[in-house]
């Protein structure tokens, strides 16, 4: 049996730029996570940006970083979103998709 390309399991680093604490960013992450069936986590940083990890099969996470790119929480406003050390992934490594503070 052959998993589909959009089946594939990867994991990706972020970090959100612009008007994201403080607007309840981490709280509209989480849930938009939960909701695609990602895991991973988020979490303010002191330099006023938002970072986490994401991770789930490829289709889900590339809607997701659509989102982080372009919608974000209501009251956000996103200057720009970095992803790096992507990479495929045999399991996941969280039951879930926390908040970390």
């Amino acid at each position: 049996m052959n998993m589909a390309e959009g089946d594939t399991l990867i994991s990706v680093d972020y970090e959100i730029f612009g008007k994201v604490q403080g607007v309840f960013f981490r709280k509209y992450t989480q849930a938009e996570g939960k909701k695609l069936g990602l895991v991973g986590w988020v979490q303010n940083t002191d330099e006023g940006t938002v970072q986490g990890q994401l991770q789930g099969p490829i289709s889900k996470v590339r809607h997701m970083q659509e989102w982080l790119e372009t919608r974000g929480s209501p009251k956000s406003h996103i200057d720009r979103a970095n992803f790096r050390n992507e990479k495929v992934i045999v399991k996941l490594d969280y039951s879930d998709f926390q908040i970390v503070k």
